[in-house]
């Protein structure tokens, strides 16, 4: 979610106290969906928008509200239907999951309850998990507390006592690591906490250069923010500065943020090609080597295979940048039986679009004669002369 100043500054006029937003676990929400989302085998999910009650409440403090929502599924068999509650601070609910029986389509209501001491403004979702994801549009709701349930403790303050105020900031996440598009990549965080209610003038700070100004009244501790979306990589750090009606400088809270490139995408148009093949027969040993050059018009991978008289015998591939070649070698690879008579090698080149492959004839292996006792012995065994 991005923290910008107004968005902060209207967050702030909710006056969620820290009791309230305790009682909520933190974590930012997505955008809701607007239809059904059907999944696999015509599956289908949707859910209403949370109602409240009571949906604005004026009195007495602390209040139980009560939430619920209807969730509808398509069934077929035994169907696990998960879900969980998002609520308008960013946080996310535990999961639940209920087990469904039978065809046709079901509807479940689902129900939360949420106390709150003080005053508060905010908005309740319910998010699907499975069969298959799905995000309620929101249900609004406000509180708003006359007076505290039990009496309240009285503060003395002499005239021209200024109120205590302090700050508090963090970085989430504190380091960034990937492509730098633009949007939030890190969010800065500040918790203002003050002895009394009081409205508090405060400032961002990013690397030495204010970057956001507001104004927000606090009675115990009030939070604000905003977000960085860096254009390229970088390290520092953001500090909250309340100007007034007292001073109060936050910690650093330090970032770090590495910008990398997209990986390129193959081009439609990127062929491969292989050509040039050459064959060497090695008569000693009785072996064939061969090499070749493979070449292509644009970025991407290409793999190559190489086979002697339609047999595989080696393989490699290679990421090219753009349009370019290189030649590929085939180790000499030992012959026997009829391939020792010369056959044929070819390569088999192969990028996203297209294959091409070259071949090229060998030649027969000549085997030296040797002669001596070991060659002429066996022909002892002919027939005797007259």
């Amino acid at each position: 979610m991005k923290f910008s100043g107004l968005a902060v500054r209207r967050a702030a006029a909710f006056g969620a106290s820290a009791a309230a937003l305790a009682a909520l676990t933190a974590g930012m929400v997505a955008t809701p969906a607007q239809a059904s989302t059907a999944g696999k085998g015509g599956v289908k999910v949707s859910a209403t928008a949370p109602q409240a009650k009571p949906g604005k409440y004026e009195g007495d403090c602390p209040v139980k509200v009560d939430f619920s929502a209807r969730i509808k599924v398509s069934v077929k068999g035994k169907t696990e239907l998960a879900y969980r509650w998002l609520h308008g601070d960013g946080s996310k609910g535990k999961v639940s999951v209920i087990r469904l029986k039978g065809h046709g389509t079901k509807t479940v209501t689902v129900r939360q309850s949420v106390t709150f001491k003080e005053d508060v403004k905010g908005w309740e979702a319910v998010q699907v998990l499975g069969p298959k994801k799905y995000v309620s549009k929101k249900g609004y709701f406000s509180v708003s507390c006359e007076q505290a349930a039990e009496e309240p403790k009285v503060d003395i303050h002499l005239p021209g006592d200024r109120p205590s105020v302090s700050a508090s900031a963090w970085a989430n996440p504190d380091s960034y690591v990937g492509v730098c598009t633009p949007g939030d990549k890190i969010r800065f965080t500040g918790l203002i906490k003050t002895d009394r209610p009081t409205w508090v003038k405060y400032r961002w700070v990013l690397n030495g250069d204010a970057v956001d100004y507001g104004k927000v009244r606090v009675r115990h501790a009030t939070r604000v923010g905003f977000g960085l979306s860096p254009r390229d990589s970088q390290r520092g750090w953001a500090q909250l500065q309340v100007l007034g009606p007292d001073r109060a400088y936050s910690n650093r809270a330090s970032y770090k943020v590495w910008c990398k490139d997209p990986a390129p995408a193959p081009s439609p148009e990127t062929k491969v090609s292989a050509y040039g093949l050459v064959t060497a027969t090695n008569h000693d040993g009785c072996k064939v080597g061969a090499h070749a050059t493979v070449a292509t018009t644009g970025p991407g991978k290409v793999t190559w295979t190489w086979r002697v008289n339609g047999s595989y015998a080696g393989s490699g591939e290679a990421f090219f940048r753009g349009s370019d070649s290189r030649t590929v070698q085939l180790p000499e690879s030992a012959l026997s039986g009829e391939a020792t008579k010369g056959g044929t090698v070819t390569l088999v080149v192969s990028g996203r679009h297209n294959t091409d492959s070259v071949s090229q004839s060998y030649a027969a292996c000549r085997v030296p004669t040797t002669k001596g006792p070991e060659i002429e012995a066996p022909a002892a065994t002919g027939t005797p002369a007259a």
